[in-house]
């Protein structure tokens, strides 16, 4: 496989993870490996261009166009990193051009800098970040010409390739018009001007490694003796310029593909949007024809995680105001099954019932099917408390101890859990040790998130994190509960009654406070078996979307891969 070939593929691979970047570094990969265009036997060799630059190198410094650079040469051997046509050559990056650095005058004479266009133009890496233009004519801030003149900054002709050497390091652009730089940039300016754009493709290409083999780890930089010393493929000026025609060209085709990807994506997002809203504020008059719509164009217009979490999370709205599954006027009603669950909880002897407030309407927030009712947590739970405050001896194996940490993605997570003796367990009161059919939910921390304990879970104990919602006089689907305490709207709840800023938490006083709407329960056994084969369809749809990023990106780095083999590799797969 070719370059063209590689290429012609773009549309395939186009929403692979990365794409458009990968294929932006491989353009310019293909660049400075002698890839992307043709070698034409009729171009003045590169050894013979070589021959030019030095003789301009010397006539400028003898005209005193140019100061003499400095020998930054450490008499190492040139390392070659790959193979180029043979009408290229290997030199030092400082064989084709002057490396400059800058300076910065002190910031504590404010007259040493001056508005933009007053004063000497004058660049940082920061006028670099999110410059997405080739050329730059100047920075947020000029240099007056006493600060340029007491400052090590030097001023660099139009064309200089402008290189930023940290904070951070990879930055490239060139120079609209004479310029000069702080301390941040190892400039190349080139002895011949016409290698300015080549030579500009090549650092970028470049950077990449540059940085990853900078020295510092808080702060790294190159100096000006590491780029000096860059082993730099020169190739004929004339296929220089036709390098750099194809390279405009291809990221041209880059930059339409990006867009045309975006606008598909934003028309993408606009349809589920609507999708999603209309069944988060369902018309009533409309809602079974919306419903029925979104499920089957949901799939289609689903790409990307965060819109498969957007219908997680709708999945969860429909599920607690009762418009995922029709009502049966035979199921009894809520009210009735709540009684139920007080007149259990007033025998527990154990611990008195808390009154629980009546709940006004302003408080509702929907409206509710028939035989539904509006509760609060303190009306349906024996009791919500939380776990031991006090310090924990900790062992190597025991009894595990749950945190804030170990409740996520709906589970109670034992991997990273501390163990504490039995002995000390034993020792723990009651309230301390969850058992089968209770809620954990985090308080402290990450607020919200919810687990049931199961049999196959205990013993284990919890600490002050985690509160407890005791359910043992309880005969309501664990399930539903948990979709509740997931849904958006119990979250928003949580989130508006944290307190604490280094910390956040909730109180269990206001976790027993909040309301929600109950179904009868047999409704709720339906609602659940509804959820779960949703949530199904959004684990179905993540992992097509897994398995399509993994084939796009096999292909991406097959074609990769193949594009840049050697050419007798090629031949050979081509002959077999």
């Amino acid at each position: 496989m070719n370059a063209d070939r590689m290429l012609a593929h773009y549309e395939q691979i186009a929403d692979a993870p990365d794409a458009i970047a990968r294929l932006r570094r491989f353009i310019l990969d293909l660049a400075v490996r002698g890839k992307l265009v043709q070698q034409d036997a009729n171009d003045e060799l590169a050894s013979d261009l070589l021959k030019r630059i030095a003789k301009e190198k010397a006539r400028l410094v003898r005209a005193g166009e140019l100061r003499k650079p400095r020998d930054l040469d450490s008499g190492n051997d040139l390392n070659e990193p790959f193979a180029i046509p043979v009408t290229w050559r290997w030199v030092r990056l400082d064989s084709v051009g002057a490396i400059v650095g800058g300076g910065t005058p002190s910031a504590a004479h404010t007259d040493n800098f001056a508005e933009p266009g007053e004063g000497v133009p004058w660049l940082t890496p920061a006028d670099l970040g999110g410059y997405s233009d080739l050329y730059i004519s100047r920075g947020s801030r000029d240099l007056s010409e006493k600060g340029s003149g007491v400052s090590s900054a030097t001023m660099m002709p139009k064309g200089t390739v402008l290189f930023t050497s940290r904070a951070p390091i990879g930055y490239v652009a060139i120079a609209a018009n004479p310029i000069s730089t702080n301390q941040g940039f190892k400039s190349i300016v080139p002895y011949i001007a016409d290698c300015s754009r080549f030579v500009a493709t090549a650092m970028k290409a470049f950077a990449p490694e540059i940085d990853a083999k900078a020295p510092g780890t808080t702060f790294k930089e190159v100096s000006g003796k590491i780029v000096a010393a860059i082993p730099f493929p020169l190739p004929p000026l004339a296929e220089q310029h036709r390098i750099v025609a194809k390279v405009d060209e291809l990221m041209g085709l880059c930059d339409r593909i990006d867009a045309a990807r975006a606008d598909r994506e934003a028309v993408r997002d606009r349809l589920a949007a609507a999708s999603l809203a209309r069944l988060n504020a369902p018309d009533p008059k409309t809602f079974l024809t919306d419903a029925c719509f979104a499920l089957d164009a949901l799939p289609a217009l689903t790409t990307r995680p965060d819109q498969i979490k957007a219908l997680r999370q709708t999945i969860l709205n429909l599920a607690v105001r009762g418009k995922l599954v029709p009502q049966d006027a035979r199921d009894e009603p809520a009210a009735s099954e709540l009684r139920t669950v007080e007149k259990l909880k007033a025998k527990l002897d154990f611990k008195k019932p808390k009154k629980v407030a009546q709940i006004e309407d302003t408080e509702k927030w929907c409206l509710t099917p028939e035989g539904w009712v509006w509760a609060r947590w303190d009306q349906i739970t024996d009791w919500i408390t939380y776990g031991f405050t006090r310090p924990m001896e900790h062992v190597d194996e025991g009894i595990p101890i749950v945190t804030g940490k170990n409740v996520n993605e709906g589970q109670i997570i034992f991997d990273t859990a501390s163990f504490t003796p039995q002995q000390a367990f034993d020792a723990l009161n009651e309230k301390d040790k969850p058992q089968p059919g209770d809620i954990l939910i985090t308080k402290d921390g990450s607020i919200g998130r919810s687990a049931i304990v199961e049999e196959k879970h205990l013993p284990f104990c919890i600490n002050q994190s985690v509160a407890v919602m005791w359910l043992r006089s309880c005969h309501f689907n664990r399930r539903f509960l948990k979709l509740v305490l997931d849904s958006p709207q119990t979250q928003e709840v949580l989130l508006e009654k944290t307190a604490g800023v280094a910390i956040k938490h909730i109180s269990i006083t206001d976790l027993g406070k909040m309301i929600f709407p109950l179904p009868p329960l047999a409704e709720q056994h339906r609602i659940v078996a509804k959820v779960d084969a949703l949530m199904a369809l959004c684990d179905r749809l993540e992992a097509n979307l897994t398995a399509t990023a993994a084939t796009r990106r096999r292909l991406l780095d097959a074609l990769l891969a193949e594009a840049l083999a050697p050419a007798e590799v090629r031949e050979l797969e081509a002959a077999q």
